[in-house]
């Protein structure tokens, strides 16, 4: 069974309660993946994870007597332009927009970017090449481009769910705008050699994309509830430490909501499972970044081992379930 590490801190905050169009959505992202095989196993992984940076450290090793010739990849989450909810992409000026890297034994990787437009399940990369019209769905270059095509282009994307109209006033009156209704799908990849009978280190580095509200979702009514607590509880396994400390600083406020807003990071750890046999030895170290942050999360055996970070180590793990990080943050007066 997964219990929870619950780190409690004192809070210097006032109390407010969140809003709806106060949130910003956490977007999944994973680890390296490859076409499933009993050739390569992962000897260990090394998970670091933080508001400001997930590193993964890996020891995949050949065990066959042979060469492996193979791709690794790296998918990058989903991506849809959403014109009423917030999405957290740390660069939205750039494809690369968790600013993805790698190395091999310690040598950077020159990685080749896969990107595939698709409404609905038809694949409309080409439409949109064709069009001039890019495909990361962010920023004014895709904004533009759709403005300039013709009304009758517009009208047949509009029909196939490429795009659709989103109207409001931008100083001229109420107007009718396309918009991106596409979904980005990416993959960092790129080819490399398991040697026979050796062990390889592999490591990549990226920015998360952290959910955030302003206030916490599963408060209601000066105690623990509301529509959202028992799916939080069961995702971050929020135990009695976690929810005395967050009690305790809304006590000391003398406010009846608690006096924090959350961040959100999820992490994708079932792709371990595409790798010959179990992964010998996972370790994850969470970063909460102050010692004033709350953190909740589900794993086992976890210390302490510095101001603001735990770490666990788990042998032969079968990952069944992906990772998920809250961190509560308090607010400012």
């Amino acid at each position: 069974m997964l219990r929870s590490l619950a780190i409690a801190a004192l809070v210097l905050a006032a109390a407010a309660p969140a809003l709806a169009n106060d949130s910003v959505a956490e977007i999944k992202t994973g680890g390296l993946v490859l076409t499933r095989t009993d050739a390569i196993s992962m000897d260990s992984e090394q998970l670091f994870v933080s508001l400001e940076r997930i590193d993964v450290a890996y020891r995949f090793r050949n065990r066959t007597e042979a060469d492996v010739d193979t791709i690794v990849a790296f998918p990058m989450p989903d991506i849809r332009y959403e014109p009423y909810e917030d999405v957290a992409l740390p660069d939205l000026g750039s494809d690369n927009f968790l600013g993805f890297s790698a190395t091999v034994e310690g040598q950077p990787v020159a990685v080749e970017l896969e990107q595939r437009a698709f409404a609905g399940t038809l694949d409309v990369t080409d439409t949109l090449r064709q069009a001039g019209v890019p495909l990361f769905p962010f920023g004014k270059a895709a904004f533009a481009a759709l403005n300039a095509l013709p009304a009758e282009t517009l009208s047949d994307w509009q029909s196939r769910g490429i795009v659709f109209m989103d109207r409001y006033d931008v100083g001229k009156g109420m107007e009718d705008h396309p918009t991106p209704y596409w979904v980005l799908k990416s993959t960092y990849w790129w080819r490399m050699v398991f040697p026979a009978g050796r062990t390889i280190t592999v490591e990549h580095r990226y920015r998360p994309s952290v959910g955030a509200t302003a206030g916490v979702n599963f408060f209601l009514d000066g105690r623990f509830g509301g529509t959202s607590y028992a799916g939080y509880r069961q995702r971050y396994c929020f135990d009695k430490a976690f929810e005395n400390a967050v009690l305790r600083a809304t006590r000391q406020k003398g406010a009846d909501y608690p006096p924090f807003y959350e961040n959100r990071i999820s992490y994708v750890l079932t792709t371990g499972n595409n790798w010959a046999g179990s992964i010998g030895s996972l370790t994850v170290t969470v970063d909460k970044g102050s010692t004033r942050n709350l953190v909740s999360f589900c794993g086992t055996g976890v210390r302490k081992i510095g101001p603001t970070t735990f770490q666990m180590t788990m042998k032969d793990f079968y990952p069944e379930r992906d990772f998920d990080v809250l961190i509560l943050k308090p607010m400012a007066n």
